[in-house]
């Protein structure tokens, strides 16, 4: 167990023994990613803020239910993944995090200009992926869960999860082998 996965159980204790205001920790701790995955299925600030606040507040709801037999990250982003997949269910859209991470400045204009094409090859390559793929994708690539971690928060066995990660990343590079050899404007 990691120091921050025992701080998490730690906190958790302490806010189930009474202690609530220490849930403000928590939210403080791991409100990024949880934005950050709001963007990814939501595609707008707003729509991602009260993604958030709604994800928070069922977590704080059921705090008393978290049981530690995971990490409460993976917890936590089981409450999220479920919350966004029914919120995309009835707006039948998702962007992959990917789409919303910017790559860091560089200090010529061809630097920037090769990143930017660069991003954009990257973009478009994960954009075409099927959903299914890009949301194993960004959970083991953006989101640094493990495929067990994901098994836990989407409900896709394991083994699924290990072969769509390993067919996305054929398919990205494929695809971006093509870019690279000029196959695809």
């Amino acid at each position: 167990m990691t120091r921050e996965d025992a701080d998490d159980l730690l906190f958790v204790s302490q806010i189930n023994s009474g202690q609530k205001e220490l849930f403000r920790f928590l939210v403080k701790k791991h409100e990024q990613a949880v934005y950050g995955m709001g963007l990814s299925f939501f595609r707008n600030s707003e729509d991602a803020s009260d993604f958030s606040q709604d994800v928070f507040l069922k977590v704080y709801r059921g705090l008393s239910r978290f049981e530690g037999r995971s990490r409460f990250s993976t917890w936590l982003y089981k409450i999220a993944y479920n919350t966004a997949v029914n919120g995309v269910t009835r707006r039948k859209e998702y962007r992959s995090l990917a789409e919303e991470e910017g790559l860091s400045d560089g200090d010529t204009p061809e630097r920037k200009l090769v990143r930017e094409a660069s991003r954009k090859a990257v973009l478009g390559a994960v954009e075409e992926l099927p959903e299914r793929y890009r949301l194993c994708v960004d959970l083991f690539f953006f989101y640094s869960r493990t495929y067990q971690e994901i098994e836990a928060i989407t409900g896709i066995p394991v083994n699924t999860v290990k072969s769509h990660v390993f067919r996305a990343k054929k398919l990205l590079r494929e695809k971006l082998g093509e870019i690279a050899e000029g196959g695809i404007e």
